[in-house]
């Protein structure tokens, strides 16, 4: 059961908001570099086959979920510290997981045999993968005891969205401008050929930018409800914890539902680094619909995420995103053009559907929390936080998974200068449109049919909770 804490803190406010966007404005330095250009530095400068990189990727997350519930268990079960339980976390952590994603983009071992390359990179990068978990988990954890009220947690999920677009924004359209430069042929290739730095440089900038953010995300918030400390236990406790989450119907709902999200999400946003530099021939189109995707959720989505989740419920809003999702990655599949204007459009009103899903999730996060402890009479914040983020791991997986292996089905050939056949470019449009439409999909069915937390009910659960605060601060 959760409790308010008693004592001279600020009311909560701008400062709490604010700060809670720099916390994702330093995690995306480092997510979207990842997410969206790792692939391109392992397979084009690094030499690394797209098959061995699905592996990789596919494994790391596999690892990253289990460990995104180990951090979970963890963080509930420690104690309240004076200056907050999960925001010390975040402090401890930064410094650490910014050096590893440095050292992912190094590239002394180009030179050596390919297991070695093959290791370091394995090493690295679920290295990263496990520091960012003991990060992240705190961090969205954080959410549900900034405010207990639950429009503050519908602002803190919209300004989570805002720093999660800057960084996204900040990345995706920089990093194709930076990277990447036109042949004698006009094909698009990595500035610098095959011992290019230009990825290192970029990393350690970012991962500069992310402990400042980090330091600020600090700084400004302030935790204001405590959970109770679970002491004993042992691993049956773990597993009672884990039991509960998983046996709720609005968890079922929202983990199918992650899992789908991020497979048309980062398949997209991987795909888009090969379908246009290599398809449509443009690094510095990809720059721009990176940059126009992000300022839509930031100045359309976001603002009315507050307005409309309040009004009509964060469940509506889910399924609408879904929709703008699936239906323009549908119609450009079948009218497969060769128009990058045309491709664009339809790109950015898909990515438009991603923002506005992504900017009312995280509150989602926090009504299945309290829907849980209204239902079953326990609250783990940071658990059930790791077992949605386990959810989304397992997409992440997935989706780096099947981008791995898209390369090597249409038989793309790595090299930081190749050039690749029609037939690779055709099946390159067809997998880059067709797999996200169809993640999209099953992101609206599990959304409409499983995730049972509609409007009324997020509200009765809510106002129930309030009044069992309401009642502790009173004894």
């Amino acid at each position: 059961m959760s409790t308010l804490i008693k004592g001279n803190i600020r009311p909560f406010g701008l400062r709490d908001k604010i700060g809670y966007a720099f916390g994702d404005f330093g995690n995306d330095f480092m997510f979207y570099l990842a997410s969206s250009f790792l692939m391109v530095f392992y397979t084009k400068i690094m030499g690394i086959s797209g098959g061995i990189v699905a592996a990789l990727f596919l494994i790391a997350r596999i690892v990253d979920a289990f460990s995104d519930v180990t951090v979970g268990v963890v963080v509930d079960k420690a104690k309240q510290h004076p200056k907050g339980k999960y925001r010390v976390f975040i402090l401890r952590i930064a410094l650490p997981v910014t050096i590893v994603s440095f050292l992912m983009y190094q590239t002394f071992t180009i030179n050596s045999p390919m297991i070695v390359r093959i290791v370091y990179m394995y090493v690295t990068y679920i290295l990263w993968g496990i520091l960012y978990s003991c990060i992240n988990i705190p961090y969205g954890t954080m959410a549900s005891v900034i405010s207990p009220e639950a429009k503050d947690r519908t602002s803190l999920s919209t300004f989570r969205s805002i720093g999660s677009t800057m960084g996204q924004m900040v990345v995706t359209a920089l990093v194709p401008l930076i990277v990447y430069t036109s042949d004698a042929n006009g094909n698009q290739v990595i500035r610098g050929g095959q011992h290019s730095q230009i990825f290192a440089v970029v990393a350690g900038i970012f991962s500069i930018c992310s402990i400042i953010c980090y330091a600020i995300c600090y700084k400004l918030t302030r935790e204001r409800v405590a959970s109770d400390n679970h002491k004993g236990g042992g691993i049956g406790s773990v597993f009672r914890m884990i039991k509960f989450a998983v046996s709720s119907r609005a968890m079922i709902g929202l983990l199918l539902g992650a899992l789908s999200l991020l497979m048309a999400f980062l398949y997209l946003q991987q795909m888009a680094n090969y379908v246009y530099p290599d398809y449509f021939r443009s690094a510095s189109m990809l720059s721009g619909v990176m940059s126009i995707g992000p300022l839509i959720t930031l100045f359309v989505c976001a603002p009315l995420a507050i307005p409309l989740g309040n009004k009509f419920g964060h469940k509506a809003l889910a399924l609408a995103g879904a929709a703008l999702i699936a239906v323009p990655m549908y119609i450009a599949f079948v009218i497969r053009t060769k128009n990058v204007w045309i491709f664009s459009v339809l790109f950015i009103i898909a990515y438009a559907g991603i923002g506005l899903f992504n900017t009312i999730v995280w509150a989602m996060v926090v009504d299945v929390i309290d829907d849980i402890e209204v239902t079953k009479g326990m609250r783990e914040d940071a658990t059930c936080y790791s077992i949605y983020s386990f959810a989304r791991k397992l997409g992440q997986a997935v989706a780096g998974w099947f981008a791995g292996v898209s390369l090597t089905w249409i038989n793309y050939k790595p090299g930081a200068n190749s050039v690749q056949s029609k037939a690779t470019l055709s099946g390159l449009y067809t997998y880059s449109t067709l797999l996200p439409a169809l993640f999209a999909t099953l992101l609206f069915v599990f959304i409409a049919f499983v995730y049972p937390l509609g409007h009324k009910r997020v509200m009765k659960n809510v106002e129930t909770l309030k009044q069992k605060k309401a009642a502790n601060v009173e004894a």
